[in-house]
């Protein structure tokens, strides 16, 4: 356990020494620290993996609060390995994109100190084992994170949207001090060790636990309804802040959730009912408002909301698995979720990352005012396809993998002869494949106006090469694990399957159908990578000679213009258009009144519900309330002294009343 900790003060030192440097090569060094680091993090990790042993630390705080043990289990090394990995990756590619910042002046050393010290806070989060340090760790990633998100502070929509991101994270955390206090008040300690033995002779006080625990979490996850924050913060984040967000941080909102189920062994079933139920909203909710999105940051943001949806899903499977003692569901359940966890970081920091590579080069996220990037962005536009593919849980890339097992347990789960149970699950199985169906819908949106089609902006018209190879490198990678693990999915779930033994005991028997399953579709996956493989390079040698190309009569027609072809909006309303009562619509339209018209658009604006209807009011009722108390705040010294005189009176005439 010692090693693990060199890895996070070298994470530290690495951030400190970084700002020594001249600008050329403060990103640098920082990545060849984060690289040390996560090496010393990933060694007893993947020893934990290997072995299913739990190693443990112990520091002795007795005067603050007691020992605080920090330990790897199964479940907190299956976690490092994804923060170490992901955030490797995302540290590498902003060498690139804060390139350009640093040409305009940026100061970036308090963005680098901040980057590492998420990264630190976030592997301490999964390692401690003391509620009273894990708030502390908590806080501290919550803080650091908010540093990273309000970065452009110049601009007053990014300090805005920060201090929203902070509000909500603090009430996420009063959530969670709510469960330890809890806990606390019926164990006496703040260990959590002591909390598995309160909860598993009461079942009463297990639910309520769980339930203050999944809205603690949850909002951290980015579970509907307690999303509104996510949205709104990974489009002002950079990009690789972002990709860490999306593809790493809201786990640790997962994994709090699991910790939580490790701690009640057996959840109840109605908690298991309601866990899957939300997260089937959630999957629907995030992918429903991606496609209506024009901001691709935002887009991808609410497909952040979708996949924990999808996550949240196999952990509801599990939980129902667990709920009715049938072990074949609680691991294909769990199995699935957790996979999912995985390929959706890897994926997502993929798609995250190629956003940042489209914005260094054209500095727009607005998808209207893209297209035919494919030309001159090549590489970047394969890998944004390849992550696409993936996200949507099409073979031979991962994202299928971890679907096709939450399908697995759900049909195996149909064998539960029970009125609302098979309703139930019928409803999230119909879910699941339409928010598949509707990813596809979103991502071919966005792909195809993006990188397809002609310019439809003079900045994009402008771009006339691909990023640079720090960028490209990172992706490539990322790209490489999406591919391997979809070719190769029974290694990925022999990966997980030391993790979802935390949950339930996994007998061999029980996968074994799932992994030859599994083995089938690698065995299809390879021999699709290799027929398309063997057609591109006959293409090639068909193809020898110089091909010419003529201009055959069009009939009339002269040549295409940005103007003759699908955006955004217009591909997306003929969907939309059926959904009218889950959405606040804004269409924007100027019809052509001429033969040959000179102007003529059409844009569609899609609010989030929440949004216009809980948040903003509740913000514009908390004004108000607070706008009867500004003449209290005068600035006047006297009347500060004075009201500090009133509090201390008061105070000293309670504790007489109490005594």
């Amino acid at each position: 356990m010692s090693i693990f900790f060199i890895g996070i003060i070298i994470y530290f030192i690495g951030s400190m020494i970084a700002t020594f440097f001249s600008e050329k090569f403060k990103v640098a060094v920082l990545s060849l620290f984060s690289f040390v680091g996560a090496v010393f993090c990933l060694k007893p990790a993947i020893s934990v993996l290997c072995t299913g042993n739990t190693i443990s630390k112990v520091f002795d705080f007795n005067n603050i609060f007691g020992s605080v043990s920090f330990s790897i289990d199964a479940l907190s090394a299956f976690f490092i390995i994804v923060i170490t990995v992901m955030s490797l990756a995302s540290v590498i590619f902003s060498k690139g994109y804060l390139a350009e910042y640093l040409k305009l002046g940026k100061n970036i050393n308090f963005h680098l100190i901040f980057l590492s010290m998420l990264i630190a806070s976030m592997l301490l989060v999964v390692t401690c084992q003391n509620a009273f340090a894990f708030l502390i760790c908590w806080e501290i990633m919550s803080l650091s994170s908010f540093f990273l998100v309000i970065f452009e502070n110049e601009k007053k929509e990014v300090l805005k949207v920060g201090i929203k991101y902070l509000v909500f994270m603090h009430v996420s955390v009063l959530f969670i001090m709510m469960t330890f206090a809890l806990m606390s008040i019926h164990s006496g300690s703040f260990d959590f060790n002591s909390f598995k033995n309160v909860l598993q002779n009461n079942s009463h006080l297990a639910n309520i636990v769980f339930c203050l625990a999944f809205i603690g979490f949850g909002t951290k996850a980015g579970f509907v309804p307690f999303h509104n924050w996510l949205p709104d913060a990974h489009p002002a984040a950079p990009s690789h802040v972002s990709a860490i967000m999306s593809g790493v941080m809201i786990k640790t909102g997962i994994y709090g959730i699991l910790r939580t189920l490790t701690w009640i062994v057996t959840p109840s079933l109605l908690i298991s009912y309601a866990v899957l139920i939300i997260s089937v909203i959630s999957g629907l909710y995030g992918v429903l408002y991606a496609i209506s999105q024009h901001d691709l940051k935002r887009l991808l943001a609410y497909h952040s909301i979708e996949n924990i949806g999808i996550i949240g899903i196999g952990i509801g499977v599990g939980m129902l698995g667990l709920a009715y003692n049938i072990p074949v569901i609680a691991v294909l359940g769990f199995a699935g979720g957790i996979l999912h966890i995985l390929n959706h970081s890897i994926f997502k920091e993929l798609l995250f990352l190629s956003a940042g590579s489209v914005y260094v080069k054209t500095h727009t996220r607005n998808v209207e005012e893209l297209g035919g990037l494919i030309k001159s962005m090549p590489k970047t536009a394969l890998l944004f396809l390849i992550g696409s593919i993936a996200i949507c849980g099409l073979p031979p890339f991962n994202g299928f993998v971890s679907e096709i097992l939450i399908y697995f347990g759900m049909f195996k789960s149909l064998s539960i002869h029970h009125f609302v149970f098979i309703t139930i699950m019928l409803f999230a199985i119909a879910g699941l494949a339409l928010i598949g169906t509707m990813a596809i819908l979103c991502f071919t949106k966005a792909f195809s106006v993006i990188f397809l089609g002609m310019p439809r902006s003079e900045s994009t018209q402008k771009v006339n090469s691909d990023s640079e190879n720090s960028m490209i490198l990172p992706m490539s990678f990322l790209a490489v694990l999406t591919l391997v693990i979809g070719i190769f999915p029974q290694y990925a779930f022999s990966f997980v399957i030391k993790t979802v033994n935390v949950f339930t005991e996994v007998n061999p028997k029980i996968y074994s159908e799932p992994i030859e399953l599994m083995q089938f579709i690698s065995l299809y996956a390879l021999a699709f990578i290799l027929i398309v493989l063997a057609l591109v390079l006959l293409k090639k040698i068909v193809c020898k000679k110089k091909i010419a190309f003529f201009e055959t009569w069009g009939c009339g027609y002269n040549r295409a213009n940005n103007k003759m072809q699908y955006t955004a909006s217009s591909y997306a309303s003929p969907f939309l258009s059926m959904l009218k009562p889950l959405f606040k619509k804004v269409f924007d339209i100027e019809k052509p009144k001429k033969l040959f018209p000179k102007n003529a658009h059409f844009s569609l604006h899609v609010d989030d519900i929440e949004e216009e209807y809980l948040i903003k009011p509740l913000v514009k009722y908390d004004e108000w309330f607070l706008s009867k108390f500004e003449s209290i705040q005068s600035g006047n010294i006297q009347s500060y002294i004075k009201y500090g005189l009133g509090f201390l009176v008061i105070a000293i005439i309670g504790s007489l009343l109490i005594g």
